[in-house]
């Protein structure tokens, strides 16, 4: 009996030590894994520093920690991870999905490991539901691997295209993003830049050079600034990686984590009750004023969070709360080109509201338009194709859509901007509305042509004729007789019946007819 039990207790401490000895591997090899070089660039953090930033504390579980970059003849280095670090966490609780490239690891390029990794994690966001964010700073296509990166990168948008109007997908460049790799950002939900660092382009300064003899920079072609105001590639402009992150976080907030829930509620926030609204619109026609000034009035606790702030400025494209529950805004900006949609208003709009409609978020729409902007170059430019973008969005858009009429809402810019026609569920005008074909000047010219050129005192006779217009087409009513505006409020209580209406639509339901997709122009 002595003889066994000294056998089991050396069998025992003999396991204990083999186990001890597996444990002392993983520990090294998990630091090994985890160890990243110096960042590339002042004030960077490297790609774990960022995930953390971004998560709650703690709440970081890796995936894939142990994946080797496949061997190449070119380079015999397999670091752990293959240059991307992708896992799950939460951010203000709830789950999201993440991964960080690593710029220090084969200067972040995606092989076909680090590919593979990402796309297990796109996969898993989809089985849980929940949104991924994309943490980009790569040099593109790893050369070494060849066809290998290109088909990951194919995979990885296959996955992005799954995903879309499935669960929010956001992107983070922070660093440089070019070739094939910025496609995927482009198709994500929301991409956020950081000024002065980041790049996003397809064919680099240097390669456009010696194409086609134009020289140019990165930060020109396609940095920050520039897609934030110059070509609308990118949603949001932060001052550093920090401002970033935090707009992130700050984006989650409005958004649900898939499209079968309902964003986060949160206590309804305050709004000022007093009668500044009445006094926002100018007397005099044609005067400018600022369409934030009504809609901080409107939303909880006056807070806002534009899209596309920059780009495209006619056009206010916003998340916020009534009641503690998210809405999007659109609305026309009187303060750039009286609010006048053109090409990139449409598609910037376009885009928003698709978005919405695609994770149940009502649409609030504020309209003071003078219609589509006329000329040559928006004509070749496309601006029937591209504005009728904005046309099809609203048509489309299921969720609650809800529209005041500020001011002029004149001709097809009445029609597009959530009228009852696209299928808007309630329609509210202020008394300053003016819903008709076309300004009073410009009908005048048009229907008393003759009139005015035969009259003694022509100038006279406009200012009659342009008044009697005024006083019967330049009104909400005749659009209210028709039922075509279901109230004429006073701006004062425009939040009142906005909370009104949103409970009253909350369990709006859309039945559509069976189709694989519609056929938006694009």
């Amino acid at each position: 009996m002595k003889r066994e039990a000294t056998t089991t207790r050396t069998t025992v401490t003999s396991a204990a030590d083999h186990t001890a000895g597996r444990i002392a591997d993983l520990e090294h090899r998990r630091a090994q894994a985890v160890v990243q070089g110096p960042p590339r660039r002042p004030g960077a953090f490297g790609a774990r520093e960022r995930i953390e930033r971004l998560l709650d504390e703690g709440s970081f579980t890796e995936t894939g920690l142990f994946v080797r970059a496949r061997p190449t003849g070119d380079d015999a280095r397999r670091p752990y991870g293959d240059g991307v670090v992708t896992g799950y966490g939460t951010v203000d609780g709830r789950p999201v999905c993440v991964f960080a490239q690593d710029s220090t690891v084969f200067g972040g390029s995606m092989g076909e490991a680090f590919g593979e990794k990402t796309v297990a994690l796109m996969d898993l966001a989809l089985k849980t539901g929940c949104p991924v964010i994309g943490l980009n700073d790569s040099g593109g296509a790893r050369i070494q691997e060849g066809v290998a990166s290109l088909a990951l990168y194919a995979e990885l948008v296959r996955r992005n295209v799954r995903a879309s109007g499935v669960i929010p997908q956001i992107s983070v460049i922070l660093g440089p993003c070019a070739g094939g790799a910025a496609y995927s950002p482009a198709i994500t939900d929301f991409t956020v830049m950081v000024d002065g660092v980041s790049h996003m382009f397809v064919t680099g300064p240097d390669v456009i050079e010696a194409v086609t003899g134009e020289r140019t920079t990165a930060e020109e072609l396609g940095g920050a600034r520039a897609s934030n105001t110059v070509n609308g590639n990118a949603h949001f402009l932060a001052v550093d990686e920090e401002d970033a992150l935090d707009t992130v976080r700050d984006l989650l907030s409005y958004l649900p984590a898939n499209n079968l829930g309902r964003p986060p509620e949160y206590a309804p926030g305050s709004a000022p009750a007093d009668d500044r609204l009445d006094r926002v619109v100018p007397d005099r026609t044609g005067q400018a004023y600022d369409m934030r000034d009504i809609l901080h009035a409107v939303v909880d606790d006056g807070e806002l969070l534009e899209v596309q702030e920059l780009f495209a400025p006619n056009i206010i494209c916003a998340l916020a709360r009534i009641e503690g529950a998210t809405v999007g805004l659109v609305a026309n900006q009187p303060l750039h080109a009286a609010g006048v949609l053109d090409i990139d208003a449409s598609e910037k709009a376009a885009r928003f509201v698709r978005f919405c409609d695609a994770f149940g978020i009502p649409l609030l729409t504020f309209a003071d338009v003078p219609g589509y902007l006329s000329g040559v170059g928006q004509e070749q430019a496309g601006i029937i194709r591209r504005g009728a973008k904005l046309l099809y969005a609203y048509a489309e858009a299921t969720v609650p859509k809800i529209t005041v009429v500020v001011r002029k809402a004149y001709g097809g810019g009445y029609a597009v901007m959530g009228s009852k026609h696209l299928g808007a569920d309630l329609n509210l005008a202020w008394p300053t509305a003016r819903i008709a074909v076309m300004g009073a000047e410009g009908a005048v010219g048009v229907l008393h042509r003759r009139e005015l050129a035969a009259a003694d005192d022509p100038e006279a006779l406009r200012a009659r004729l342009v008044a009697a217009y005024e006083a019967t087409h330049g009104t909400p009513y005749p659009a209210a007789e028709r039922g075509y505006v279901d109230a004429v409020i006073a701006p004062r209580d425009t939040r009142a019946h906005l909370c009104r209406a949103l409970r009253a639509l909350r369990g709006k339901r859309a039945p559509m007819p069976e189709r694989r997709h519609g056929n938006i122009p694009l």
